[in-house]
């Protein structure tokens, strides 16, 4: 049996974290999973920015990760990630490498730029405060943290409105928690999948203002972490990962385009036993 509640923290073995300025209109939100835990990741968008991608896959040695950041600034924003980075390894929270530990943090960005202050990004200060404000509280959803400067619906042009953060979760028979966060920022138009009652922008394809061929238009994305306490390894986390980009595909049209840098992270926290396909599908369903 399922039943919807409200945060990704209903997950055990995380906590949330949000750092913003509100005068630039940018900001950053994190996960850390004090513990470590089990990840994979799907990238579907072709204008993501990102780093330590390549050391969750499932070949690479790399066994737990300890935070994933979600941050706005574009590809300057990914030096808040030395924030997270700096409060984790004063907790001694890390890959022992024996001299210390390295806290592995997967980070994605979205593009903010042209809201707020072009000039002021998330940096290293501002990670380092998302990290150390990380509680098990719900978060507050809306224009918040990463979300503070996300917009969605750009293809419709005069449309386009304020996108924003948003968190939910699903229990299953009692034992189960699958939670998601997720910030939308998408080239494309947002609606309700179950009334299908537009959020953002317009469905009316002749309404639509394409970018020219070559045109630079890279400021979009959809950036979406996955957290249950069933136990999964990292090629089964990768899987969950990819089944959820699903949830984005069934409320954002279109999606995944050559304009946006879509990610989703999976991440296990806990051992309880559970059938993959149920997970998966419930992520989805999460993030749709």
């Amino acid at each position: 049996m399922w039943e919807w509640s409200k945060s990704i923290t209903d997950v055990p073995g995380l906590s949330v974290g949000v750092a913003q300025n509100e005068e630039a209109q940018t900001g950053c939100t994190v996960a850390l999973f004090r513990d470590g835990a089990i990840a994979g990741v799907d990238v579907r968008g072709s204008a993501p920015g990102s780093s330590e991608i390549e050391a969750i896959k499932p070949v690479r040695v790399v066994d737990k990760i300890h935070g994933v950041l979600l941050t706005g600034g574009s590809a300057f924003g990914l030096s808040a990630a030395g924030g997270v980075l700096k409060y984790l390894e004063e907790q001694e929270i890390g890959y022992d490498v024996t001299v210390t530990k390295v806290p592995i943090v997967p980070t994605a960005v979205i593009f903010d730029l042209r809201v707020g202050s072009s000039k002021i990004r998330p940096d290293l200060e501002m990670g380092y405060e998302a990290a150390k404000n990380a509680s098990t509280a719900h978060p507050a959803i809306g224009l918040h943290g990463v979300g503070i400067g996300a917009s969605a619906g750009g293809i419709s042009g005069e449309n386009r409105s304020r996108g924003g953060f948003g968190t939910t979760s699903i229990k299953i028979d009692d034992k189960i928690t699958v939670g998601v966060m997720t910030v939308a920022n998408p080239l494309g138009n947002v609606f309700d999948n179950k009334t299908g009652k537009v959020i953002a922008g317009n469905l009316d394809r002749n309404k639509w203002i394409l970018p020219k061929t070559g045109e630079p238009w890279i400021e979009n994305t959809v950036l979406v972490l996955v957290a249950t306490n069933a136990k999964l390894n990292k090629e089964e986390a990768t899987k969950v990962a990819q089944m959820a980009q699903d949830g984005i595909a069934r409320t954002i049209i279109p999606s995944h385009t050559m304009h946006d840098g879509d990610i989703v992270f999976a991440v296990s926290t806990g051992s309880e036993e559970c059938n993959i396909n149920v997970i998966g599908d419930a992520a989805a369903e999460a993030v749709a």
